[in-house]
């Protein structure tokens, strides 16, 4: 028996392998499994198995098989498929998806070095900015590193020759190591009686007299119906481990291995709300479970204003999809939104609701992950790779707030877009697929008004609340008239008087964190980069430091300018950090509270905030984005912005669209109950088109206008873009592997746009500098985009055979959702 193995790594190649008899039962289509690969092992997953091979040569057997189900059939296959394809990937690397991080089994290499003739070697060396001076130096001063670790150190990935001429002198020895799994199955050890009840209590006569203390134990297991934990039975009759131990010998109690579920349990919890669905509502509804009960696949948008009641239409079709048997995904853009959302879908689905996200442990996330597998969870929610979850029979895909851009994976390969994922998804299940949105993208909206998708709409808020009333206050008039409190405007600080007065709940936006975005001289004028990025580096006051957002690099905060050495430096710019300091001097006695990245890093801390929040233990939110998306609170009837403009600067072609989107979201956080709400934004241009439309909710001209703007300069939805990034430490190399991308590109210009090599908008990051290679395809003659996809693949083959730049780290984007 053979089997054809791919491994999540950047090659197109199947791998065949034998399969030993005893692992043939647990070997097939969709388990991973333990294998040889060169001098490595790595985790693989099985394509196919077959009964003959046409190669010649010899075969390797797999080692072991990892998983007792498998985790994906041929019809998630296809899934898998599509996105590799579609997002110019390896199929292992879109299947690397399928499993949660930290389950895969692979060896490591290992150098370990001979200090002392490493130290003597680099003496003798001549040239001691070379490559192999480099190498001995770091080896002369410690002892073990792996591969990658060298590497990073010395900033070159072409050890290898240098590594093979030291280990034959001896100078270091290079070790394969295999690493287990991060994360396995949790076991404790139990206790159970190994007899009868009767059997034992006629010992215990005997026993109490020996030793009292194995009665004790005794009548504590038999008081209990089912095995006790072996540490909470030694705790509980404070016994010693050697007295369990004693009865086990007697053959008296039995000591095993118990499997133990790590449940992720919120801590934000809500109760359980019964809702009467509004007259729209129904109709939503009835209209979708057409689709559910015809098992079809249909796209909607669902274009609902802020607190309309999307939340409760997906919980009454997970209802429907459920009691006929099937399963449903929930995504949502991030886990800002996961506590409301979770606790909603927990308080009805109870334990058939499974949650997949970054918060979670390891452990929490693989038994989550496990309980999928076998079929214990019908519900899944999370964000963008709970789309990948194993679920068996799905009868329905919801992507909420699908306009948001955290659906993009731009970390690692495949770049995939969920939102776009999830319609193909649908249709491979022939189950409906729900995009809801107060904003819905411009694609999106596009794609339903000509007849792609289904638009249904909600127009009014639930329990007659109204559409809270904006306001522009416009800072720089404000100036003028001497009418402004540091970063405040005097109209804003009013009204949260008013409200907190009334006893009513605030919440603040300014989305960007720390307490000052730069640090700059006032007598030369130079500003605080961070040293790896081309970036600046933000002040924060508590750690009083100064860090870079980009790659997390921290510097104290000058006494002095560091280049021209005056005194005069200068805090510019505010984050949230300021914000809350403020707020804190105008209401001294005012319970504040802020959320950013920076505050909710502690697993379970959003969840407290938002449980203190809706209880009336804090008076006002302070927060970047996070705040702007699914909050769900009656008493918050005042929302105000600091700056508008943070996100209408970026030079990206959806950044009136982002700011469009943020600014109408975080409205829409004012006023959700019977209580109007009001909402007063902060700008430096209250004429702008954007927050014009914004002042008015007027989604509609909105579109209209930038759907113009989108048509006229080409961009999307009217063509497809891919993104070519190429980055690398040495500038000059990265310049010249752009430009030689390029050429190859060019070779497959019929049909495409193709600009010529540019520096990225952030030039450096992490101490990389980058180029960018945008291609345009027109959708009128490159519906698909395959004509794009063909040009950057072939270019990409052509490069990696060809190039002496190979080494230059190179970037797939397909649709991408932002060009900086």
């Amino acid at each position: 028996m053979y089997c054809q193995v791919v491994f999540p790594l950047p090659f197109r190649n199947e791998f065949t392998y034998s399969v030993p008899d005893d692992l043939r039962s647990a070997v097939q289509t969709g388990v991973r499994v333990v294998v040889p690969f060169g001098k490595r092992v790595l985790t693989g997953f099985v394509l196919s198995t077959s009964q003959t091979t046409e190669l010649k040569e010899n075969i390797k057997p797999v080692r072991d098989v990892l998983d007792d189900m498998p985790i994906f059939d041929k019809k998630s296959l296809k899934f898998y498929e599509w996105i590799s394809e579609y997002y110019i990937s390896s199929l292992g690397e879109a299947l690397r998806n399928s499993v949660p991080y930290g389950t895969e089994i692979e060896s490591k290499r290992k150098i370990v070095c001979d200090k002392e003739y490493c130290l003597k070697l680099l003496n003798q060396e001549r040239q001691k900015k070379s490559l192999r001076a480099k190498l001995l130096t770091a080896f002369s001063q410690k002892e073990v590193y792996t591969i990658s670790q060298i590497q990073n150190e010395i900033k070159n990935k072409n050890i290898y020759s240098p590594l093979r001429s030291f280990e034959k002198i001896g100078a270091i020895s290079i070790l394969d190591e295999i690493s287990a799994a991060k994360v396995r199955v949790k076991k404790i050890k139990h206790v159970e009686p190994a007899k009868p009840a009767d059997e034992i209590y006629e010992l215990m006569p005997e026993l109490e007299k020996k030793s009292p203390k194995q009665v004790v134990v005794l009548m504590e297991l038999l008081a209990n119906k089912d095995s006790v934990p072996l540490s909470e039975l030694i705790k509980k009759t404070r016994a010693a481990a050697s007295t369990v131990e004693s009865l086990y010998k007697k053959s008296l109690v039995r000591i095993f291995d118990k499997e133990v579920e790590r449940n992720y349990s919120e801590t934000y919890s809500e109760e359980l709300k019964k809702f009467e669905l509004t007259f729209q509502q129904k109709n939503i509804v009835e209209r979708i479970e057409h689709t559910i009960s015809k098992k079809t696949f249909e796209t909607f948008l669902l274009h609902g204003v802020t607190g309309s009641g999307k939340t409760q239409i997906y919980i009454e079709l997970a209802k429907q999809v459920i009691d006929a048997g099937k399963s449903v995904i929930i995504l949502v853009p991030e886990i800002s939104l996961t506590p409301q959302i979770t606790s909603r879908f927990l308080n009805y689905f109870k334990d058939l609701t499974a949650v997949l996200h970054s918060r979670m442990s390891l452990g929490e996330r693989y038994d989550s992950w496990r309980g999928i597998v076998n079929g214990k969870s019908k519900v899944v929610i999370g964000p963008r790779s709970a789309l990948f979850a194993p679920l068996k029979n799905i009868g329905m895909i919801v992507v909420d707030e699908e306009h948001d851009s955290s659906y993009k994976q731009q970390e690692i390969t495949p770049k995939y877009n969920a939102r776009d994922a999830a319609v193909i998804l649908g249709k491979l299940n022939e189950c409906p697929v729900i995009l809801g949105s107060a904003t819905p993208s411009v694609e999106s909206m596009y794609n339903a008004l000509n007849g792609k998708y289904n638009l249904l709409e909600l127009k009014e808020r639930v329990d007659n609340a109204k559409l809270p009333a904006i306001k522009l206050v416009d800072v720089t008039i404000e100036k003028k008239k001497k009418k402004m409190e540091s970063i405040f405007s005097r109209e804003l600080l009013h009204e949260i008087r008013l409200r907190l007065s009334k006893k009513e709940n605030v919440i603040v936006l300014q989305n960007r964190r720390g307490f000052a975005t730069q640090v700059f001289c006032n007598d030369c004028g130079e500003v605080i980069l961070c040293d790896d990025c081309s970036v600046s580096m933000v002040h924060h006051l508590y750690k009083n430091i100064l860090q870079c957002h980009y790659c997390g690099t921290v510097k104290p905060v000058p006494k002095a300018c560091p280049t021209c050495g005056s005194l005069g430096l200068k805090f510019f710019g505010t984050g949230t950090q300021r914000v809350e300091d403020e707020l804190d001097f105008y209401f001294p006695n005012i319970k504040i509270e802020r959320v950013d990245s920076d505050t909710i890093n502690r697993k379970g801390r959003l969840g407290e905030i938002l449980n203190s929040f809706r209880k009336g233990e804090i008076d006002i939110l302070v927060g970047t984005q996070i705040v702007s998306k699914g909050l769900d609170f009656g008493n918050v009837t005042l929302v105000g912005v600091v700056a508008a403009e943070t996100s209408l600067w970026i030079p990206d072609f959806r950044a009136d669209e982002r700011t469009f989107q943020l600014l109408t979201q975080v409205s829409g956080r004012s006023g959700r109950s019977g209580k109007e709400g009001e909402v007063i934004i902060q700008t430096q241009n209250q004429k702008h088109f954007v927050l014009q439309k914004v002042l008015m909710n007027d989604y509609k001209g909105f579109y209209e206008n930038e759907i113009a703007l989108r048509e006229q300069y080409e961009y999307p939805p009217f063509v497809r873009l891919g993104l070519i990034e190429l980055k690398d430490e040495n500038e000059e190399r990265v310049r010249a592997a752009s430009k030689e991308f390029y050429d190859y590109l060019i070779k497959y210009a019929k049909g495409l746009k193709i600009a010529p090599p540019t520096e990225a908008v952030i030039y450096k990051i992490k101490g990389s500098y980058r180029f960018q290679i945008m291609i345009k395809s027109l959708r009128k003659i490159d519906p698909s985009g395959k004509q794009l996809r063909s040009a950057v693949l072939n270019s990409y083959i052509e490069f990696n055979q060809k190039s002496r730049f190979k080494d230059v780290k190179l970037i797939i984007d397909i649709d991408p959702q932002s060009v900086v």
